[in-house]
């Protein structure tokens, strides 16, 4: 289990969670930081009803293209953290850091 307030969850390199195999995608480019949050929510809550124990793959994209730098990867890092924690069972910063591999419950 990774430990309370550490930047981001590691674990293994031969976890399910990047080992590559994804049920779903979610890529927020061209999303701003008022409709992310609800993309997210409903995402996550359809998979959780579709298939509990998916492992889904949020895209934030690392930031390059905001001119105020990154917004999205802090933003979903905070909602799957947060309000959305009941929704995951686990989570962790993508092997390209542009994005989360997300375990739904």
């Amino acid at each position: 289990m990774p430990r309370r307030g550490a930047k981001h969850p590691r674990f293994d390199a031969h976890d399910d969670l990047l080992d590559g195999r994804v049920d779903g995608e979610l890529d927020l480019h061209g999303y701003g930081a008022i409709e992310t949050p609800s993309a997210v929510r409903s995402f996550l809550d359809s998979w959780r009803r579709r298939k509990p124990g998916a492992i889904v793959h949020i895209i934030t994209g690392k930031g390059k293209g905001s001119s105020d730098g990154p917004v999205l990867r802090g933003l979903v890092k905070t909602l799957l953290q947060g309000e959305l924690r009941s929704m995951i069972a686990r989570s962790a910063l993508d092997e390209s850091e542009g994005g989360y591999k997300v375990q739904v419950r």
